[in-house]
This record gives C-alpha cells, structure tokens and sequence, in this order.
C-alpha cells in the first residue's frame, strides 16, 4: 500500500510541475483556466494523499533559554 501512495503522489507531484511548465507557455483565456483549475485539483490531490499517507508529523522541541539552562528564576 504504501508503495502505492508513493507511486500516486509520484504521478500528482509531475503532473503539477507538467500544468506549472505549461503556465509559462502561450495559451488562450480557455486553456489558461482549464490548466489553472486541473493545477488546483491536482495539489489538493496531492496535499490529502500526503497527509494520509505521513499522517504523523514530527517537531523538534524549542531550544531552551538561557535561563531556563542557568535554573534562574525570571
């Protein structure tokens, strides 16, 4: 399963950057919108495909003050 989302976010992650490319070149109102929306659609594919398969994010605990090495009192 896993190797399957890996693959699905592979397939979302170049087809954002093919719809971005294709931004930079020449195109009618149309396709511009079209290309705009298809963009929209495929990083929000790829942002819910993320967060459900790395469910679990990681932060790294602030860096204490100071003070608080010292044991002073504030």
């Amino acid at each position: 399963m896993l190797d399957e989302n890996l693959a699905r976010i592979r397939a979302h992650r170049n087809n954002v950057h093919r719809y971005r490319s294709l931004l930079e070149t020449r195109l009618s109102d149309i396709e511009r919108r079209f290309i705009q929306r298809r963009l929209s659609e495929e990083n929000s594919a790829l942002e819910a495909l993320t967060s459900q398969t790395f469910p679990l994010t990681l932060t790294m605990p602030s860096k204490p003050s100071f003070a608080e090495k010292s044991g002073a009192a504030l």
